[in-house]
Order: structure tokens, then C-alpha cells, then sequence
């Protein structure tokens, strides 16, 4: 389920991994759609990805691009998957000026899926919280 969704389409950038919109909407479950390809919002503590902590990779759920290493995912309490770092190269962000503030949104390099928002008051050693969407991702277990 949606919290917020934003009046925008995913950025404009020519990304690696490009589809019509029939087809992403064909390929994503309803609110994997909605968040990666509408910038909605899934309900804080409702992903089961919150709990997952065993060694492994977490995804995009879109275009299966590595984005975060298990071992940078940490509990910050505020209901959604956090990270202090995204793997090299694996996210871009972009300033989101909706529901009234100016936010710093990370999206997905290969394919532009919105992911969520990157704050500047998560651990060290980078002091960042990439706050993700878990229906963005898909868990990969392996080891780190």
C-alpha cells in the first residue's frame, strides 16, 4: 500500500534498462510499480526486508541492478530498509521538491526506479540513511 505518490514519471535520463510503461506495469507486482515507476511510498514497517538479516545483496526490484551490501543495511528505526551506502555506481539521486520539502531521492542507475530518499543523519563511517522502499528491491542471500 501507498502512502504518497508524487506527480512525476520516473527522470528523464537515458537509463541502460528502458521499457514503455505497459511493460513495467506488466512486469511489476501493483506496488513494486507504483514506488519504482510512480515514486509512491510504501507504509513504514510493512516490508518484510526490515527483518532480513542474514549476509547477501538487496537488489532492484525492477532490473535486478546490485544496490546495497547486506553488511551496510542497519536498524534506524524509521520503518523502512536502511542503508549507510550504496554498492559503487548502483544509485543516482535527483532533489525532490514534493509534499512540501526539498528531499534528496535515490533511483536506481540502470533503469531510473525510484527507490526512496537518502537523509544526512545515518551512522558512520558516511553519516548518510539511504532510506529504501522494500518493494524496490528484492533480497539476493549470499555472503558478504
Amino acid at each position: 500500500m501507498s502512502l504518497f505518490r508524487k506527480d512525476k514519471e520516473a527522470p528523464e535520463a537515458p537509463y541502460p534498462v528502458a521499457k514503455p510503461d505497459a511493460e513495467w506495469r506488466q512486469e511489476l507486482p501493483p506496488d513494486s510499480y507504483r514506488v519504482l515507476r510512480q515514486h509512491a511510498t510504501e507504509r513504514p514497517g510493512s516490508s518484510p526486508l526490515n527483518a532480513e538479516k542474514r549476509p547477501g545483496t538487496f537488489a532492484c526490484a525492477g532490473c535486478g541492478q546490485p544496490l546495497f551490501d547486506a553488511a551496510t543495511k542497519y536498524e534506524s528505526g524509521s520503518g523502512w530498509p536502511s542503508f549507510w551506502a550504496p554498492k559503487e555506481g548502483a544509485v543516482e539521486t535527483t532533489t525532490d521538491r514534493s509534499l512540501f520539502m526539498v528531499r534528496t531521492e535515490v533511483h536506481c542507475a540502470r533503469c531510473g526506479g525510484h527507490l526512496g530518499h537518502v537523509f544526512p543523519d545515518g551512522p558512520q563511517p558516511t553519516g548518510q540513511r539511504y532510506c529504501m522502499n522494500g518493494v524496490a528491491m528484492k533480497f539476493e542471500p549470499g555472503s558478504d
